[in-house]
């Protein structure tokens, strides 16, 4: 049975770098890894269209946030059988994104409404995709705080060197990204489902052994 670890952040935060420092360490010592990124882009219909209703397709679909928080969850709870399968199958598996990523969103577009709007939608996602269509739960979650300019600045330059990855609404708008970032920071003081962990993005050393002990 694996370690299962969920890597969260906001876009440039260094998330996939982080999955793959960390799986390279892990095998270097012999440690059957899998990794998986959330949303599947190019794999799930589910992402594909949220893909395409971020950059201005579908109509206002990107304007509801429970219908792309919906699309989201129904992209995890596609690949929740794969999930469980690497789960038994391997070692350590870690996601690159996951349901959290899900709640900080969420709670982000709808931090205007009210306070207690946006803490029931982190409620509400975790119902959706724990509850309801369960999920695995993760045993670490990560939370790459890097400042929120510096993350923002590793996103532009992200997309100037790879056509790619070209950043969507959700990218482009500073404003939504600083509500992200607190909003994980929330869901990190609440321990939201499973341990948080908050890491600086800065290297630390021992923290690959420190998730298998």
């Amino acid at each position: 049975m694996a370690t299962f670890i969920a890597v969260e952040g906001i876009d440039g935060a260094g998330k996939r770098t982080l999955v793959e420092g960390l799986r390279r360490q892990w095998e270097t010592g012999g440690v059957r890894v899998a990794t998986v990124a959330f949303p599947r882009y190019g794999e799930s219909i589910h992402a594909d269209l949220t893909a395409e209703a971020l950059r201005g397709g579908h109509g206002d679909l990107s304007q509801s946030a429970y219908a792309m928080a919906l699309l989201f969850a129904l992209d995890r709870r596609d690949c929740a059988r794969r999930l469980r399968e690497l789960i038994d199958d391997y070692d350590v598996v870690i996601a690159d994104r996951y349901a959290a990523s899900n709640a900080a969103y969420t709670a982000a577009r709808l931090a205007d409404n009210s306070v207690r709007e946006a803490v029931a939608a982190t409620e509400w996602v975790r119902a959706l995709e724990f509850d309801r269509f369960g999920l695995p739960v993760p045993d670490h979650q990560l939370f790459l705080g890097v400042p929120v300019a510096l993350a923002a600045q590793r996103a532009v330059s992200r997309a100037a060197g790879d056509a790619s990855r070209d950043r969507d609404r959700y990218e482009r708008d500073s404003t939504l990204q600083e509500r992200v970032d607190e909003a994980y920071r929330g869901l990190a003081a609440a321990q939201w489902v499973s341990p948080w962990r908050i890491l600086s993005g800065a290297p630390e050393p021992d923290l690959a052994q420190d998730l298998l002990r």
